[in-house]
């Protein structure tokens, strides 16, 4: 593997595939139903930065995405939509999509072709529906040539848009940390680090499954209810009482970046969610399996595995030039 910015390899008639390493699984998305193409991958890097997709054209993907924050945020524990609105949950950090099976804290989205229409459409964010998008993608002139070089068809759909958005989002993959050097014996973790490391394969490995660091699953991680918010995760979608309080496992790749932590924010630092799994698990009926005793560490150990959780920050990733926000002209 050729590790460094994320390389999208040509392929015939302005194809492309994205890069990944040999120890990560075959990506869940089905590629061939949205075949990657530059100028599309172009057009979605566009409207991901372009506050056109709000109503009042304030709010851009990227204004609760940012990817200096691993395409996440960390002004605010929530989202903040038009007219300055707080929304309901924190935005979750964007990256390795292609081997995700659902989307949103709560899986409600199970397509990525389709999860945009959830921020464009939500009143606290973006407040706007796909047809005023697409109107006002049709009245720009640039939007129409790029959608023409993309598509042979000036006339934007929603179709497009979303599969736009999607390509765009897909190129996110994140492989290029010390732990991935690591892994590929290009680089030695210190003595804490390997300490760390193996703390984490006995406390966390079941639900931060590496080389991805997450399952992608929802569990209930013992966190107590906010009264004010009363988000009950997955119910909500469900209806279904197994599913009370669980939530989407998130990755733990690029936690530097990516705080604040957990579906509302609740904890800025790694010290305080590992405070919270050692004694601070609230007990629920749908409490996860893995968490019934908590888990035992030492303030050392707590130390040595959050040395080793900050090796999987990936800076190529960070300042990945393909990805950031676009240059102006």
């Amino acid at each position: 593997m050729i590790f460094g910015f994320l390389i999208l390899f040509a392929c015939s008639k302005g194809s492309y595939k994205i890069s990944y390493p040999k120890n990560y699984p075959k990506p869940i998305y089905n590629f061939k139903q949205n075949p990657l193409k530059k100028d599309i991958i172009a057009i979605g890097k566009a409207l991901f930065y372009d506050p056109i997709l709000s109503a009042d054209s304030s709010i851009s993907c990227a204004s609760c995405h940012s990817p200096y924050n691993a395409f996440a945020h960390s002004d605010h524990t929530l989202s903040h939509g038009i007219r300055d609105q707080i929304g309901n949950r924190n935005a979750p950090a964007l990256m390795n999509l292609a081997w995700q099976k659902s989307f949103m804290w709560d899986g409600a989205i199970v397509r990525l072709d389709a999860q945009a229409l959830a921020p464009i459409s939500h009143p606290k964010e973006m407040g706007s529906t796909i047809e005023q998008v697409v109107m006002k993608l049709n009245r720009s002139e640039i939007y129409r040539k790029l959608f023409w070089k993309a598509f042979e068809d000036s006339i934007v759909t929603s179709s497009e848009v979303m599969k736009s958005l999607a390509q765009f989002q897909l190129t996110f993959v994140s492989f290029n940390s010390k732990y991935d050097s690591v892994q590929n014996g290009l680089a030695k973790f210190s003595p804490q680090e390997i300490n760390g490391y193996k703390l984490f394969l006995k406390n966390c490995n079941g639900c931060h499954k590496e080389p991805l660091f997450s399952t992608y699953d929802f569990e209930n991680n013992g966190l107590s209810v906010d009264t004010t918010l009363n988000d009950k995760g997955k119910f909500t979608i469900s209806l279904q009482s197994n599913d009370s309080l669980k939530f989407k496992i998130p990755s733990l790749r690029n936690l530097s970046y990516s705080f604040p932590y957990m579906h509302d924010g609740r904890f800025r630092s790694l010290q305080q969610v590992l405070n919270h799994y050692v004694k601070g698990i609230h007990a629920s009926p749908t409490l996860s399996n893995i968490l019934q005793n908590g888990i035992a560490l030492t303030s050392n150990e707590k130390v040595d595995i959050i040395a080793f959780l900050l090796t999987l920050n990936d800076k190529n990733f960070i300042f990945n030039k393909n990805i950031s926000f676009p240059k102006k002209n």
